[in-house]
Protein backbone atom coordinates (compact mmCIF):
# COMPACT_ATOMS: atom_id res chain seq x y z
CA UNK A 1 0.00 0.00 0.00
CA UNK A 2 1.62 3.53 -1.00
CA UNK A 3 1.53 6.36 1.07
CA UNK A 4 3.10 9.97 1.13
CA UNK A 5 5.88 8.83 3.08
CA UNK A 6 6.79 5.72 0.73
CA UNK A 7 6.34 7.92 -2.55
CA UNK A 8 8.76 10.73 -0.86
CA UNK A 9 11.46 7.71 0.08
CA UNK A 10 11.14 6.53 -3.21
CA UNK A 11 11.45 9.72 -5.19
CA UNK A 12 14.69 10.40 -2.99
CA UNK A 13 16.68 6.89 -3.55
CA UNK A 14 15.88 7.72 -6.99
CA UNK A 15 17.36 11.29 -7.31
CA UNK A 16 20.48 10.29 -5.39
CA UNK A 17 20.91 6.94 -7.85
CA UNK A 18 20.43 9.16 -10.98
CA UNK A 19 23.43 11.42 -9.79
CA UNK A 20 26.21 7.99 -10.34
CA UNK A 21 24.32 6.37 -12.69
CA UNK A 22 23.25 3.42 -10.38
CA UNK A 23 18.82 4.39 -11.10
CA UNK A 24 19.00 0.81 -12.89
CA UNK A 25 20.28 -1.25 -10.02
CA UNK A 26 18.61 0.20 -7.71
CA UNK A 27 15.43 -0.41 -9.95
CA UNK A 28 16.73 -3.98 -9.70
CA UNK A 29 17.27 -4.00 -5.95
CA UNK A 30 13.70 -2.65 -5.12
CA UNK A 31 12.30 -5.49 -7.45
CA UNK A 32 14.29 -8.03 -5.51
CA UNK A 33 12.96 -6.31 -2.19
CA UNK A 34 9.53 -6.28 -3.10
CA UNK A 35 9.32 -10.13 -4.43
CA UNK A 36 11.15 -11.10 -1.05
CA UNK A 37 9.07 -9.12 1.25
CA UNK A 38 5.58 -10.54 -0.85
CA UNK A 39 6.89 -14.33 -0.97
CA UNK A 40 7.52 -13.81 2.60
CA UNK A 41 4.79 -13.97 5.80
CA UNK A 42 7.28 -14.32 8.57
CA UNK A 43 9.20 -11.33 6.71
CA UNK A 44 5.99 -9.04 6.64
CA UNK A 45 5.06 -9.86 10.40
CA UNK A 46 8.71 -8.87 10.80
CA UNK A 47 7.98 -5.33 9.43
CA UNK A 48 5.14 -4.56 10.35
CA UNK A 49 5.55 -6.53 14.06
CA UNK A 50 5.60 -3.28 17.04
CA UNK A 51 7.11 -6.41 19.35
CA UNK A 52 10.30 -6.48 17.59
CA UNK A 53 13.05 -4.48 17.67
CA UNK A 54 13.58 -1.89 15.04
CA UNK A 55 17.53 -2.86 15.49
CA UNK A 56 16.53 -6.34 14.94
CA UNK A 57 14.45 -5.71 12.34
CA UNK A 58 16.85 -3.57 10.54
CA UNK A 59 19.61 -6.25 11.25
CA UNK A 60 17.46 -9.20 9.44
CA UNK A 61 17.36 -7.09 6.42
CA UNK A 62 20.62 -5.94 6.38
CA UNK A 63 21.21 -9.91 6.51
CA UNK A 64 18.71 -11.07 3.69
CA UNK A 65 19.61 -7.71 1.39
CA UNK A 66 23.07 -6.93 2.26
CA UNK A 67 25.66 -9.01 -0.34
CA UNK A 68 22.85 -8.88 -2.51
CA UNK A 69 22.25 -4.93 -3.10
CA UNK A 70 23.64 -1.52 -4.11
CA UNK A 71 24.82 0.60 -1.18
CA UNK A 72 21.77 3.27 -1.79
CA UNK A 73 19.54 0.58 -1.00
CA UNK A 74 21.66 -1.01 1.77
CA UNK A 75 21.68 2.64 3.21
CA UNK A 76 17.65 2.98 2.46
CA UNK A 77 17.33 0.23 4.90
CA UNK A 78 19.26 1.64 7.38
CA UNK A 79 17.26 5.22 6.76
CA UNK A 80 13.95 3.83 7.45
CA UNK A 81 15.30 2.13 10.35
CA UNK A 82 16.48 5.06 11.79
CA UNK A 83 13.22 7.41 10.72
CA UNK A 84 11.61 4.05 12.21
CA UNK A 85 9.78 3.59 9.09
CA UNK A 86 10.47 -0.38 8.38
CA UNK A 87 7.16 -0.79 7.78
CA UNK A 88 6.83 0.75 4.62
CA UNK A 89 10.24 -0.71 2.64
CA UNK A 90 8.12 -2.70 0.64
CA UNK A 91 5.86 0.15 -0.16
CA UNK A 92 8.96 2.15 -1.18
CA UNK A 93 10.13 -0.46 -2.86
CA UNK A 94 6.93 -0.44 -5.27
CA UNK A 95 6.78 3.11 -5.45
CA UNK A 96 10.46 3.35 -6.87
CA UNK A 97 9.52 0.59 -9.61
CA UNK A 98 6.29 2.92 -10.81
CA UNK A 99 8.31 6.63 -10.56
CA UNK A 100 11.49 4.88 -12.21
CA UNK A 101 9.06 3.28 -15.20
CA UNK A 102 7.49 6.43 -15.50
CA UNK A 103 10.79 8.51 -15.79
CA UNK A 104 12.29 6.11 -18.35
CA UNK A 105 9.22 5.71 -20.35
CA UNK A 106 8.59 2.13 -19.45
CA UNK A 107 5.41 0.62 -19.96
CA UNK A 108 3.27 -2.05 -17.68
CA UNK A 109 2.53 -4.95 -19.16
CA UNK A 110 0.18 -7.72 -17.28
CA UNK A 111 -0.51 -11.16 -19.39
CA UNK A 112 -2.75 -13.34 -17.48
CA UNK A 113 -2.50 -17.07 -18.67
CA UNK A 114 -3.62 -20.19 -17.82
CA UNK A 115 0.57 -21.36 -17.12
CA UNK A 116 3.46 -19.46 -16.54
CA UNK A 117 5.19 -17.77 -19.45
CA UNK A 118 8.41 -19.24 -20.69
CA UNK A 119 11.33 -16.78 -21.53
CA UNK A 120 11.16 -16.77 -25.06
CA UNK A 121 7.45 -16.42 -25.14
CA UNK A 122 7.47 -13.45 -22.07
CA UNK A 123 10.32 -12.00 -24.40
CA UNK A 124 7.75 -12.00 -28.08
CA UNK A 125 5.36 -10.66 -25.91
CA UNK A 126 7.35 -7.24 -25.30
CA UNK A 127 8.65 -7.11 -28.38
CA UNK A 128 4.77 -7.07 -29.54
CA UNK A 129 4.13 -4.64 -26.84
CA UNK A 130 6.81 -2.37 -27.95
CA UNK A 131 5.69 -2.65 -31.50
CA UNK A 132 2.19 -1.32 -30.31
CA UNK A 133 2.79 1.38 -27.97
CA UNK A 134 6.77 2.54 -28.97
CA UNK A 135 7.63 2.06 -25.33
CA UNK A 136 9.93 -0.55 -23.42
CA UNK A 137 7.57 -2.68 -21.54
CA UNK A 138 7.88 -4.32 -18.07
CA UNK A 139 6.08 -7.43 -17.58
CA UNK A 140 4.33 -9.42 -15.34
CA UNK A 141 2.75 -12.71 -15.39
CA UNK A 142 -0.76 -13.57 -13.29
CA UNK A 143 -1.44 -17.35 -13.67
CA UNK A 144 -5.53 -18.12 -13.41
CA UNK A 145 -6.08 -21.48 -14.99
CA UNK A 146 -9.72 -20.12 -15.08
CA UNK A 147 -9.21 -18.56 -18.39
CA UNK A 148 -8.05 -21.94 -19.93
CA UNK A 149 -5.97 -21.00 -22.44
CA UNK A 150 -4.57 -18.16 -24.28
CA UNK A 151 -4.03 -14.92 -22.87
CA UNK A 152 -5.16 -11.59 -21.59
CA UNK A 153 -3.10 -8.51 -22.01
CA UNK A 154 -3.63 -5.53 -20.55
CA UNK A 155 -1.18 -2.45 -21.25
CA UNK A 156 -2.22 0.79 -19.65
CA UNK A 157 -5.94 1.36 -20.38
CA UNK A 158 -6.00 -1.30 -23.53
CA UNK A 159 -6.67 -4.77 -22.66
CA UNK A 160 -6.83 -7.76 -25.10
CA UNK A 161 -8.74 -10.75 -24.22
CA UNK A 162 -7.30 -14.00 -26.44
CA UNK A 163 -8.36 -16.26 -23.84
CA UNK A 164 -10.32 -19.81 -24.24
CA UNK A 165 -12.87 -18.79 -21.43
CA UNK A 166 -14.02 -15.44 -23.53
CA UNK A 167 -14.14 -17.87 -26.93
CA UNK A 168 -16.59 -20.13 -25.08
CA UNK A 169 -18.45 -17.04 -23.60
CA UNK A 170 -18.84 -15.46 -27.10
CA UNK A 171 -20.05 -19.37 -28.34
CA UNK A 172 -22.36 -19.50 -25.52
CA UNK A 173 -23.70 -16.74 -26.28
CA UNK A 174 -24.44 -16.94 -29.79
CA UNK A 175 -25.67 -19.82 -28.87
CA UNK A 176 -28.25 -19.03 -26.54
CA UNK A 177 -29.29 -15.67 -29.15
CA UNK A 178 -30.15 -18.56 -31.90
CA UNK A 179 -31.77 -20.84 -29.78
CA UNK A 180 -33.93 -17.37 -28.37
CA UNK A 181 -34.55 -16.69 -32.39
CA UNK A 182 -35.98 -19.74 -33.28
CA UNK A 183 -38.77 -19.57 -30.33
CA UNK A 184 -40.13 -16.42 -31.84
Amino acid sequence: MSTRAAIRYAKAILNLAKNDGSDAAVYADMQLMEATIQESKDLKVLLKSPIIKLSDKATALETIFGSKVNNYSLGLIKLLAKNKRLDILEAVASDYQVIYDHLKSIEIAKVTTAVPLTEALEAQVKTKVKELTGHETTLTNEVNPDIIGGFILRVGDLQYDASIAKSLRELEKSFDDSHYEAKI
